[in-house]
């Protein structure tokens, strides 16, 4: 999965210039207490209009050069917006480097894609249209064929007070996307809400392990949303085949490093790592707990932990809580 969207920058925000338009109220999600505010665009405030747009694009198979694959393809509701492949096949089949990780909480996201190389929301989207092995189509022939739907002409105008072009694409997909908020986890009701019989003895035995200096779990996995942003290499192999943030920023020693993760709902969107190549929980947790593979740069928290069957059945199931109790659908 290659970050094709900086080329595009110029194309999309220069060529694309906002239309000076006023649509409906301004309607921001909820967002419980505990979350930071969401800082909104200010060329793509969250209206109607714009959610339910981005929403019928979000399901739309003409993404895709052939016309089978939408964003749906690869972001199950069912399954946290995730996917349950190892890697979901793009146009004609093709299977590209990485699997296709959550989208919730993305309103709240920095340096989008896995390896950090799309810089907004708005762009995210180009990559997966433009890239060959995903949908494989381009943003200015998708807008033309999109033209073609009365309905959509019609849903862009109210939203953007434009025709459907890359600008109005980009930012309806992202206003849709922001409204993918979850935080109703038992979790949640324990640690925020006070609710001290949400969480099971070995569940709360699993939370304490987690946020321990013995695993030090809690180090990458910190905040609200269980991730600090950041990119690491874990160890996953000792010769990574995707080098990750190194293609990027073009420096070695940014080689094997992706971000890390949100756990939020992470008992959902099995197979885990940037090429979903571990199962499920417990391997994951085993992986942690054998200390990685050692590559060179492999971050200085993987360490042999020397967890008992007993306290990786207690991570397991702590991680199980991060479930929201109702998924955005």
């Amino acid at each position: 999965m290659k970050s094709f969207a900086l080329i595009l920058i110029p194309v999309v925000l220069g060529a694309c210039q906002p239309a000076h338009h006023e649509t409906s109220v301004f309607i921001p999600p909820a967002v419980p207490d505990f979350l930071p505010a969401i800082a909104y665009p200010e060329d793509n405030l969250p209206t109607r209009e714009r959610i339910d747009l981005g929403r019928a694009l979000f399901h739309d198979k003409r993404l895709s050069k052939d016309n089978k694959i939408s964003c749906a393809t690869c972001h199950k509701p069912g399954m946290a917006m995730a996917d349950n492949m190892p890697i979901t096949p793009g146009v004609d089949g093709r299977l590209g480097l990485r699997n296709a990780p959550s989208i919730i909480n993305t309103a709240w996201g920095e340096r989008f894609m896995m390896d950090g190389g799309v810089p907004t929301l708005e762009l995210q989207a180009l990559e997966p249209i433009h890239n060959a092995d995903e949908m494989g189509e381009e943003i200015n022939a998708l807008a033309a064929k999109l033209s073609k739907d009365e309905r959509l002409a019609n849903m862009a105008l109210a939203a953007y007070g434009r025709p459907i072009d890359s600008f109005v694409i980009i930012r309806a997909l992202a206003a849709f996307q922001r409204t993918l908020i979850s935080s109703g986890s038992r979790y949640d009701d324990f640690a925020t809400y006070g609710k001290k019989y949400a969480l099971s003895t070995e569940e709360i035995a699993g939370m304490e392990l987690f946020f321990s200096e013995k695993t030090q779990c809690g180090t990458c996995h910190s905040g609200p949303f269980f991730t600090d942003r950041e990119f690491h290499n874990i160890g996953l192999y000792k010769r990574y085949a995707d080098t990750g943030r190194e293609r990027v920023t073009m420096s070695t020693a940014d080689s094997g490093k992706f971000r890390t993760p949100s756990l939020r709902n992470v008992a959902l969107t099995a197979p885990y790592m940037h090429n979903g190549s571990v199962p499920d929980l417990r391997a994951t947790i085993e992986h942690f707990n054998s200390g990685g593979k050692g590559h060179s740069l492999q971050s200085e928290h993987i360490l042999p932990l020397n967890l008992t069957e007993a306290e990786m059945a207690s991570l397991e199931a702590f991680l199980n809580t991060l479930t929201d109790k109702k998924l955005p659908n």
